[in-house]
């Protein structure tokens, strides 16, 4: 029997060091990033009025931070969901961002109340008219004209809960069920 490389043993210790390390800092309370096997790269299908689109979930301060940010290529009929556990007045711009968008922000009942476009790393602020709003959502520019979808269109609620507790989440926290 051969001896056991001292290089591959030290390479297996510090391998479970580091995952017991990684473990013991974890927040108990935060949702697991990985415990359903989906994370903010996934794309879930949710309905938005009568056409149903492929969607991204950014729940988190660093995903809604970096938001579509390099993304250079958008599906047609894919984008992004910003969730919020609260009703608020919403502002976004385009900083590092190379798409043409539009966002849609969304009450808490999941309606549609306003469109705006978004112009290419343009680092003004698009800030939304209401301040009861709870989700925000980035598609290619014109996608909302196209597809006929305008205020008044309701967001899917029941996927959207599905697709939260697909990520980890507790749907219960941000007003759903």
């Amino acid at each position: 029997m051969k001896n056991a490389n001292p290089v591959s043993l030290l390479q297996r210790w510090l391998g479970v060091a580091l995952a017991a390390f990684a473990l013991a800092g974890c927040d108990p309370s935060a949702p697991p990033a990985a415990a359903a096997g989906k994370t903010a790269s996934d794309f879930f299908e949710i309905r938005i009025g009568e056409k149903t689109a492929r969607l991204q979930l950014a729940v988190r301060e660093g995903e809604m931070q970096h938001g579509l940010m390099e993304r250079r290529a958008l599906g047609v009929d894919e984008g992004m969901l910003f969730v919020y556990e609260r009703p608020q007045r919403m502002s976004f711009w385009m900083h590092n961002t190379p798409t043409a968008l539009d966002i849609g922000f969304f009450d808490r009942g999941g309606q549609l109340k306003e469109v705006w476009p978004m112009q290419p790393f343009d680092e003004t602020t698009v800030a939304s008219r209401g301040s009861e709003l709870q989700f925000a959502l980035e598609m290619n520019q014109g996608w909302y004209a196209a597809n006929g979808v305008r205020p008044g269109a309701q967001l899917d609620l029941g996927a959207l809960a599905s697709a939260l507790a697909a990520r980890g989440f507790k749907p219960e926290s941000f007003g759903l069920k």
